[in-house]
This record gives C-alpha cells, sequence and structure tokens, in this order.
C-alpha cells in the first residue's frame, strides 16, 4: 500500500491524526479502517482517493445529498453463515436486512446522479446490487424483527390455536379468579404471574380451599400461588403450541439461512463499501477542526504550501484560543533543499513537522490547513529523522542511531523523495560532524531529492549560500525582546543568538565575555553578522509596511477626492443644462405671449398662425444643428482618444527601446576590474559567501570567510566592499 516506513509515521504523529479521524466515524469498521489508515505512495491511486473526498465534500453544496451509511458489523453474522449447518437468529438477520437495504440505496443514488459523482459512482461499481436477500428476509421477518405469522403455513396454523387458547386461558382464570374472591379466599393482590402463568394469591389459611397445582409461594410464605384446575388443561395445551412453534421458527430460520448463506462474500462487500464511505466521511468532518481545504495537485515537482499550518497544533490551541501561526513554504527545482537555522524554541522542528505531516495527510486523501492557492506533488519515499533516537537495547548512541539512518538515506533516496531531518550532524564533534552533514547533503543534493533540514552548524548555512538550489532560511527572532516570532523567513540563514538569550537568562557578562574568546573569532563574527542583517530586516520590513500602509490610505483618500469631484462636476453640467433650458423656455413663451396679445388686438388668425409655425420652425432648424454639432463633438472625442493612446504606445515603445540599448551596451562594456587589497571584503564570482582578504601572494588572495579559510586566484574575485 505504502513505501513510507513505521518511522516517519511516529515522527510525524501520523498516528495521532488518525486516531482523531477515527473518532468522526460512526460504524466500528470504518473507526478500524481509520485507526489502520496509511498513506498511498502510487499517484493513481492517490488521485483516486483525494477525488472521492473531493466530490463528497462537494454533496454539501448540492441539492441531493449523499444518503445515510451507518450499519451495525456483520463480521461474525457471516462467520456463522460461512460454517454449513448453522442457523442465524433473528437479530443477525436484521443486521444483514439493513445493510443491505442501505447499500442498495447508495446503488441507486450514485446511479442517478452518476454526473455530478462520478468517483463516487465508479466505487459503487465494485458492488453488485441484489434484492434477493433483502427480500428473502423481508418475506419471514417483519419490520419489528420478529418472525411473520406468513413465514409458514405451519406456523400460522399453530399461532391461530395459541391465539385460541390464550382466549380459553383468560376466560376459565375469569370465571375461576371470580368464584374464589366471592368466597373471600383471595388476597388483597388476587392474582400474580408465576414462570408465565397466571396464578391466584391464596392466603396460607385457604390453601386447601382452591383447587388447583401450587407453583409458588411469597418470601414471607403467607401467600400460596395457585394455578386453577379450570386453566389447567388449556395451560398444557397452550405449552405443546408454544413449544410446536418455537420448532416451526427454527425450522424456518435454517430455511432462511441456506437460501442466504450464498450472499455471505456480498454482505462483506457491503460492508467493506460502507466503511470506506464512512472513512471518506470522516475525513471531511475532521477537516472542518482546521478548516481545511483540497490544494492543488501539482504535475510538476514541487511543494507550495501557503498559509500552512501544523492541524494538531491548530486544533489543540484552538481549543484553548491560542494565536497559531502560518507558514510560507516552497520547494521547486530552484529550492531544491532548504536549510533552516536560528535559536532553539523558534519553531524550526514545528516547521518541518508541518512539511512532513501536511504531504503524508494529502497523500492519504485529506484535506489540509493551507489556503487554496497551494500546490502539493506526489513523493514515493518519505524519509524522516527527527529527535533523539538513542537505543539502549542495540547499545547504539544518538550519533551512532543518526549515522545508521543517513545510511539508509543515502541507499534509498532519489529524485521522488523527500527528506526531513532535525538537527542535522549533531551528536558528535561538531567540526567533524558538520563536514559529515555537508558531504551527506551534497549527496542528497545530487540525487535530486526534495528536502528540509535544521541545523546550528555554520558549513552548512555556508554551504546554502553557495549552492543554486540549496537554500538558506531563518524562524524570525526579534533581537531587542529575544522572542520567537514563529515566522520562516526565506534567503537567510539565521543566527543561533547563544550569547544573547544567555545574557537574558540571568548569565554573568563577564562568564560570556569568556566564552566568546574560546569561540573562533571569525565563527561569532558570522553569527553576528546575521544577528544584524535580522535586525536589519526587521526594521526595514516594519518601514516598508508602514509606508504602504499610509499609500494606501493616500491612494484611497485620493480615490474618494475625485469621486467626489466627478459628482460634483456631473451635478454642475447638469444644473447648466436645466438653467440653459429653462432660460429657452421663458424666452419661447415670451414670444408666445406676443403673439397672443396682437390677436387680442387684431383678432387677425392667420397673423397668429405663420407667427407659431415661423417659431416652430426656427427651433426644428436649431435641432438639426445640434445633432449635427454632437455628431461631430464624438467624432473630435474619438479622435483625441486614439491619439492619446498612439502616443502612450510610442512612449512605452520608446522607453523599451532605450533600455535594450542600454543593457546591450552595459554587456558590451568590460568591467574594470579594482586593484585588491589587504583587508578588502571579497566574493567569488560565481559564489554569494563573503570573506576578507588576509594575505595576497603572487596572483593568488588567502580569503577568511570566518569559519574557515581558502585560497584563490585574484581573477576569480570581486570586490564587495573596500577596507
Amino acid at each position: 500500500m505504502t513505501n513510507i516506513e513505521e518511522k516517519a509515521l511516529q515522527d510525524l504523529e501520523f498516528n495521532t491524526v488518525t486516531q482523531q479521524l477515527s473518532e468522526f466515524c460512526v460504524t466500528d469498521i470504518g473507526k478500524e479502517k481509520a485507526l489502520k489508515l496509511k498513506p498511498y505512495s502510487k499517484q493513481q491511486q492517490i488521485l483516486y482517493q483525494i477525488d472521492l473526498t473531493k466530490e463528497y465534500k462537494s454533496s454539501e453544496l448540492e441539492d441531493h445529498t449523499i444518503p445515510n451509511h451507518g450499519f451495525d458489523a456483520i463480521s461474525e453474522d457471516v462467520k456463522l453463515l460461512k460454517i454449513e449447518g448453522s442457523k442465524l437468529e433473528l437479530l443477525g438477520f436484521r443486521r444483514l436486512h439493513s445493510i443491505s437495504v442501505t447499500t442498495n440505496i447508495h446503488l441507486k443514488f450514485f446511479r442517478k446522479y452518476q454526473p455530478i459523482y462520478p468517483k463516487l459512482y465508479s466505487k459503487t461499481q465494485q458492488v453488485t446490487y441484489t434484492e434477493d436477500a433483502i427480500l428473502a428476509i423481508e418475506k419471514v421477518v417483519n419490520r419489528f424483527g420478529e418472525i411473520k405469522d406468513t413465514a409458514s403455513n405451519e406456523l400460522a396454523s399453530i399461532r391461530r390455536g395459541i391465539n385460541i387458547l390464550k382466549g380459553k386461558v383468560n376466560s376459565s382464570f375469569s370465571k375461576a379468579l371470580s368464584k374464589y374472591s366471592s368466597y373471600g379466599y383471595l388476597s388483597d393482590i388476587k392474582e400474580s404471574i408465576v414462570d408465565n402463568v397466571r396464578v391466584l394469591a391464596v392466603p396460607a389459611m385457604h390453601k386447601r380451599k382452591v383447587k388447583g397445582s401450587m407453583l409458588g409461594s411469597s418470601k414471607s410464605g403467607s401467600l400460596i400461588y395457585i394455578q386453577p384446575e379450570e386453566t389447567h388443561e388449556a395451560e398444557q395445551e397452550l405449552s405443546n403450541l408454544l413449544y410446536e412453534e418455537k420448532e416451526e421458527v427454527n425450522k424456518i430460520l435454517r430455511e432462511l439461512t441456506e437460501f442466504i448463506r450464498p450472499f455471505a462474500d456480498l454482505f462483506l462487500s457491503y460492508q467493506s463499501y460502507l466503511s470506506d464511505i464512512d472513512v471518506i466521511s470522516a475525513k471531511i468532518k475532521y477537516a472542518e477542526l482546521y478548516n481545511g481545504v483540497m490544494p492543488k495537485i501539482s504535475t510538476e515537482k514541487e511543494i507550495y504550501l501557503k498559509e500552512a499550518y501544523h492541524p494538531l497544533l491548530l486544533i489543540n490551541h484552538n481549543k484553548i484560543n491560542k494565536k497559531t501561526y502560518p507558514q510560507d513554504i516552497s520547494l521547486n527545482n530552484k529550492m531544491q533543499i532548504i536549510v533552516i537555522s536560528g535559536p532553539n524554541a523558534g519553531g524550526k522542528s514545528i516547521t518541518l513537522k508541518t512539511v512532513g505531516l501536511l504531504q503524508l495527510m494529502l497523500q492519504s486523501a485529506m484535506m489540509l490547513p493551507v489556503h487554496e492557492y497551494s500546490r502539493i506533488s506526489i513523493f514515493d519515499k518519505i524519509l524522516t529523522d527527527i529527535g533523539d533516537n538513542q537505543s539502549i537495547e542495540n547499545h547504539l548512541s544518538t550519533y551512532s542511531y543518526r549515522l545508521k539512518n543517513m545510511r539508509k538515506f543515502l541507499k534509498t533516496c532519489n529524485a521522488k523523495t523527500l527528506f526531513l531531518i532535525d538537527e542535522f550532524g549533531t551528536g558528535t564533534d561538531p567540526e567533524l560532524g558538520g563536514a559529515l552533514a555537508e558531504t551527506f547533503l551534497e549527496v542528497f543534493y545530487e540525487k535530486g531529492a526534495y528536502g528540509i533540514i535544521t541545523t546550528h552548524y555554520a558549513n552548512l548555512k555556508m554551504m546554502a549560500n553557495e549552492e543554486n538550489a540549496i537554500v538558506n532560511a531563518n524562524m524570525m527572532f526579534d533581537s531587542k525582546s529575544l522572542e520567537p516570532i514563529f515566522k520562516l523567513k526565506l534567503g537567510e540563514a539565521g543566527s543561533s543568538f547563544t550569547f544573547e538569550v544567555a545574557q537574558k537568562n540571568g548569565i554573568p557578562y563577564s562568564l560570556i565575555n569568556r566564552s566568546k574568546k574560546k569561540v573562533e573569532r571569525g565563527k561569532i563574527r558570522f553569527d553576528k553578522s546575521i544577528a544584524k542583517l535580522q535586525q536589519e530586516r526587521s526594521k526595514l520590513a516594519k518601514t516598508t509596511s508602514k509606508l504602504e500602509t499610509k499609500a494606501s490610505k493616500a491612494d484611497e483618500e485620493q480615490k474618494r477626492l475625485d469621486e467626489i469631484n466627478t459628482k460634483i462636476q456631473q451635478k454642475l453640467e447638469s444644473y447648466q443644462e436645466l438653467y440653459d433650458s429653462n432660460q429657452h423656455m421663458i424666452r419661447l413663451g415670451e414670444k408666445l405671449n406676443t403673439l397672443g396679445l396682437k390677436y387680442f388686438n387684431n383678432k387677425n388668425k392667420r397673423q397668429l398662425y405663420s407667427g407659431i409655425l415661423s417659431i416652430v420652425e426656427k427651433e426644428n432648424a436649431k435641432r438639426i444643428k445640434q445633432s449635427k454639432k454632437e455628431e461631430k463633438r464624438k467624432q473630435q472625442k474619438e479622435k483625441q482618444v486614439k491619439t492619446e493612446v498612439e502616443k502612450k504606445i510610442n512612449k512605452i515603445r520608446d522607453k523599451k527601446k532605450q533600455l535594450k540599448k542600454a543593457e546591450s551596451k552595459a554587456e558590451n562594456k568590460p568591467k574594470p576590474k579594482p586593484k585588491l587589497h589587504l583587508g578588502d571584503s571579497v566574493r567569488m564570482e560565481d559564489g554569494r559567501a563573503v570573506g576578507t582578504i588576509d594575505k595576497i601572494e603572487k596572483n593568488k588572495a588567502v580569503v577568511n570567510y570566518g569559519a574557515f579559510t581558502t585560497s584563490v586566484s585574484i581573477d576569480q574575485l570581486e570586490l564587495v566592499k573596500r577596507k
């Protein structure tokens, strides 16, 4: 099923995840499967399981939700079925009937909604649909789990006789009760039940006066329970019929058992299918604890986790309302291996475990606490070396154990491997262990494996600084408060803040100073440089965020003012148009008023009509002119827009040409190399590590990198900073 070893599952606490997952299963078989869940290793199988999870999740948004899948375990019933000549009890038939009906409902549902749930439908194709077993059980057993009267003609006849005899018994008992009660031979309670038989409660003094069989007495002996002789014969016949009924029921159950015996394997397939659905359903419910989503499965070899949380940590923190810090982590062909450094208790190991556990959960088709834009590819192997694995039984020290583990890593890792190593190279002499760890890291890099390691070794940080696809990273640390920020920063190595943390915890400065003198000066300088870089980066990040905030506020204010200005301009234009229109209407009204006065004085209709007609013709002529003017304005505006766009395009083209010319000139110009002196800060032309020149002899320089020195040709060096 998987190439992932049990040790990796334990190191990454995957068993805790399966334990929590099992609590969301509604069936016992589902719980067992959840506890035994292991990551899949074949890509096709993983993608299929992921599709099942995604489709089940999508059902929450559909009008037709997936039916209930609960059932009682039938493993023991099937075992009994497979024993020749065995007989199932009524409860067993009820369980088999229930699981068959539930499965058939699922099969019909997914057949109906195949376009919506294609993968879940394909899963149902592994199970046979049949109603034969259901109909056979329903013919014999009713919905209350009892044998039907119609199960056989003989049973129907026996039960009719039983009902008649029960009537006779009740009638004869009532007569005896009435008779002896009238004689005063019964106690206050009058009657009772002994061994499912109605009896008279007779005081001991009257026991010889009541005819019948004595079936018992009270604890004190004051009452005697007597079955009256009037009911004795009918009770005997009833007992015989009840025995016959029991025998007939056993016969019917044997026949029914024989009929459904061939369906034993089918019932097991029902149980397997429904328990698988139970686990898928539990994955959806479990993901609600940490707002899980399904990331994109990348066809390229990469891990891009955006806002990724450690699920177990997030669940625990949510319970106590504690903040959990997400991480952004990338592994790809340009960042093949990440070397995380920084102080202890800063979150290095949690970051390492987050990547590993999320990868295991994805390959188990579980949803992840990440941003939906995250992308993850699938790995054949996941190798881990986390924690102190000292073995007392095998007499192995921590370092011996880790070397044994490294041997396995070197043997099995390849381009489809993800390795995770905590405190790489520790457990022995730092200098020698660091050198060996560097060699191991080179081999992993050469084999194309992806991985994350945590370390305090300076040489591994230097290696990550020089290799293209090995990247430094650090867990950010507040250098003033000396408190972890729990945020991963890619691209820079982290300081261990050893002496700073010691000083904060009350170690005298004189002792810290003596300790500093015992350590190589270069290493302290290297660690100080990293610490200063982190301080500067922290200040720069704060300043940048402030500037971005101010800029965004200014942009928003400018947009708001522009909107207000536009609205005011539109209102002014509309008011101007309204004013012009009103003035025009006033002038027309004055003209009409003048014509009206003339008509009032001379009563000349022809003059009135000609005046009105001339006013109308003038207004129409104006309308024609206005429409022509508007068309001209539109055309002029279109021309202006086109010319402005062309000007902008030409400017962009000119800038591009100028940039290209400048780049070509810069490339063609040979850069003059400055003369190097003692104490200058330099680096290799193809490297990133910066060192200082301690000595210059002939055409070679001895460069001090802090942790080590090396002799390099001056032609291969470039100046970083003049002394």
